[in-house]
Formats: C-alpha cells, sequence, structure tokens
C-alpha cells in the first residue's frame, strides 16, 4: 500500500539578486494507493521542484510529505521507497543494459547476485528488452534506452514511481506509443505514480486525476474529463485543451452578457444559478462554437472567416466578428465541413456548452452542462 500525501508544501529559493523566489507555494495533494497523477502546468511552474521534493533530492521549506503515513521528510532518496525516471535517461554510457538496471540495487541493497539477476530478467521480460540486456546505451534506440530507465526503476520493487517529462526526448509516433505502454505498465505493476509533464495530451490520456500547477500553487486536482468540462477557474480553462477555449469579457447587466461585439442572453435557469457579481467572462471551447447555416436564436451571431487549419479529421477556423478585427476566436469543425478564408458564416454558442468565470477572481461560477452526456452501455 503506497499512499502518497503532500500537505502544505512549500519551497523557497534565495538569490542574491531577486531574494526569495516561491517555487511550490503551500501544495496539497493526496494521491491514493495504486493512483496515476499527472503534474502539469507551464514551464517554471514547480511541477519538477515538486517532484524533486518528493523524491529527497530538494529539501523542503515547509509542509509534509508523507508515504502511508509517515514522514518522509528528512528521509535520504534511497530510503523513501521511491524510484524517479529522468528526461534524460542518465544510463552509464559504459556499462551493459544489464549493468545499468542492476547498479542501483548493488549498491543499496543486501540482496544477492541470483536475486537481483532475477529482477532484472522479470523486468526486461515485463518491458519487452531482454534481448538487449548485454548492449551498452549507444547501441539502442531513444526508446529502447527509455525502456532501460524505466526498468532501472521497476528492478527496485518502488512504492512510488516518479517520473520526470520521461516521454520528452522521443519523436511523436514513438511517444504516442510508450504512453500506452506507460499506462499497461503501471496497470500490471499497480503502482502509485507521479508523472510530471507540459504534454497535456499525456496528461489527458494516462492519468487517474490530473495536478495542475501555476507559478507554484495548485490550482485544480481531478480527473481529465472534470479539469476539461468542469475548470475550476480561468487558468485551468485555458490551459486545458487545444485549441484553447475562447474568452469574452462582459458585464451582467440583468439576464444579458454585453462584451465588446456581442450580447449574449441568458436563461433564467442560468441567472438563478448565479452570483451577484457583474463582472464575467464567458468562455466555450472551440469545438463547442456551431458554424450554422441561419440565425435561429439570441446566441447566433455573424462572423468572418480568418484562417482555416485542414487537420484531416477536422478543422481549426480562425474567425472575427468582423472583417480586419485583431481579436479572433476559435472554432473546430468536422475535416468534411469546409469553409474558406474571408467567408461571411454564423456562428452560434450554445447556452448548455458555455462558461462563466468571475472576471476579477478567475473562479468558475457556471460550467458548461453535461446532463446531455451519454454513456455507451456494457454488451456484457
Amino acid at each position: 500500500m503506497s499512499h502518497l500525501t503532500l500537505d502544505d508544501v512549500t519551497k523557497i529559493f534565495h538569490d542574491d539578486d531577486e531574494g526569495e523566489i516561491v517555487a511550490v507555494d503551500d501544495v496539497s495533494i493526496d494521491i491514493e494507493d495504486g493512483e496515476f497523477v499527472c503534474v502539469v502546468g507551464p514551464s517554471g511552474c514547480g511541477k519538477s521542484t515538486t517532484l524533486r521534493m518528493i523524491a529527497g533530492l530538494e529539501d523542503i521549506t515547509s509542509g509534509e510529505i508523507s508515504l502511508q503515513g509517515k514522514i518522509i521528510n528528512d528521509l535520504p532518496p534511497a530510503r523513501r521507497g521511491v524510484a524517479m525516471v529522468f528526461q534524460s535517461y542518465a544510463l552509464y554510457p559504459h556499462m551493459t543494459v544489464r549493468e545499468n538496471m542492476a547498479f542501483g540495487l548493488e549498491q543499496s541493497t543486501d540482496l544477492s547476485d541470483g536475486e537481483i539477476d532475477d529482477r532484472v530478467t522479470e523486468a526486461t521480460d515485463i518491458l519487452g528488452i531482454h534481448d538487449l540486456i548485454d548492449r551498452k546505451p549507444n547501441e539502442l534506440s531513444g526508446g529502447q534506452q527509455q525502456r532501460v530507465a524505466l526498468g532501472r526503476a521497476i528492478v527496485r520493487d518502488p512504492e512510488v514511481f516518479l517520473m520526470d517529462e520521461p516521454l520528452a526526448n522521443l519523436d511523436a509516433k514513438l511517444r504516442a506509443e510508450m504512453r500506452t505502454e506507460l499506462q499497461h505498465l503501471q496497470e500490471e505493476l499497480d503502482v502509485t505514480t507521479v508523472y510530471v509533464t507540459h504534454d497535456q495530451t499525456e496528461a489527458m490520456t494516462m492519468s487517474d486525476r490530473i495536478a495542475i500547477l501555476n507559478d507554484g500553487k495548485l490550482q485544480q486536482c481531478a480527473t481529465p474529463l472534470e479539469c476539461y468540462h468542469e475548470p475550476g477557474n480561468l487558468f485551468v480553462a485555458g490551459f486545458i485543451g487545444e485549441p484553447s477555449m475562447n474568452f469574452f469579457d462582459a458585464e451582467r447587466q440583468g439576464s444579458t452578457l454585453v462584451a465588446d461585439r456581442f450580447e449574449y442572453e441568458l436563461s433564467e435557469q442560468t441567472v438563478d444559478t448565479l452570483p451577484d457579481t457583474t463582472s464575467l467572462t464567458l468562455g466555450i471551447r472551440p469545438e463547442d462554437v456551431e458554424i450554422v447555416d441561419t440565425k435561429l436564436d439570441d446566441h447566433d451571431y455573424d462572423a468572418v472567416v480568418d484562417v482555416v487549419e485542414p487537420r484531416g479529421n477536422e478543422n481549426t477556423v480562425h474567425l472575427s466578428f468582423e472583417e480586419g478585427q485583431v481579436d479572433t476566436f476559435t472554432a473546430t469543425i468536422d475535416g468534411m465541413h469546409q469553409v474558406e478564408w474571408g467567408e461571411d458564416v454564423t456562428v452560434r454558442f450554445p447556452e448548455e456548452a458555455i462558461h462563466l468565470f468571475d472576471t476579477v477572481t478567475g473562479e468558475a461560477v457556471k460550467n458548461r452542462d453535461l446532463s446531455s452526456v451519454e454513456k455507451i452501455e456494457s454488451a456484457v
């Protein structure tokens, strides 16, 4: 059992020129046994520092990190029961695959040579690299080196896997393949995993929950679909999703949102759920912006196609409310639906798909309606 808890963890660096730099600010995350949690955020948000504090590679300024209820703040890395996989692989170039995977066990455990060899063999079988066991790193591809780095972590039989952007050096196709392999591996081993990435596709497709950081602060920790459809604030809404959510600042006048380029009439049902604040930001994801043939209601607007990005199965369409306008918004439409640059179109913002945020605080006050989501029933 490997229940990992971060309780108000803070890391402050001291710089001669800038003084105190708060890299991680009161972060609290409760990670269940066997859970796969991705930590994401922009560069410099504190995600790798958080991982290094769990590993014991960085001292904690304040707060507590505990594993199965035991505080591990002051334990050296070798005694924490964690194994870390780095972006750079960090393999010893003069050692074979077997030697690289066995080295940590030889240095930090009392296991016999036979027991170590058994662990290495088992790990190479799991990863499908047993035929490479006598090769050196420079004889391996990037994907094979990554598997060796994973194997070196597996042989330690840790309570927690820590992974710091382990797929960043792979090409797009291999990265996609390794995402699938990592998911299968984590499910098979059932080891609690904390995975740091800047790639939201990795976070969305691999994790049980996503912890989103910005400027060292935890913005939201929730399932991928909750972060996507029910973002807690403007930052999460804008960070998760590609293309990003469209945002329009507006003033609420009764049941009407008055933006620079349009007015949006809210239903009585929506109005009843809103706080008293009048400064609101309307958000809508590109796939929820509809391009329709004719205007039918108050949520339909005239727009002009600014740029079209064909992507095969879909088109990303950049639009503006009038030609030459600098500010644009985005729609994602089916690849078989073609529009041309400069074309006049009608766009619709369905009320069930909109999000509303307090413009001042950034907090979500309304997220899209998920009541119409259909679940595919199992045939069994």
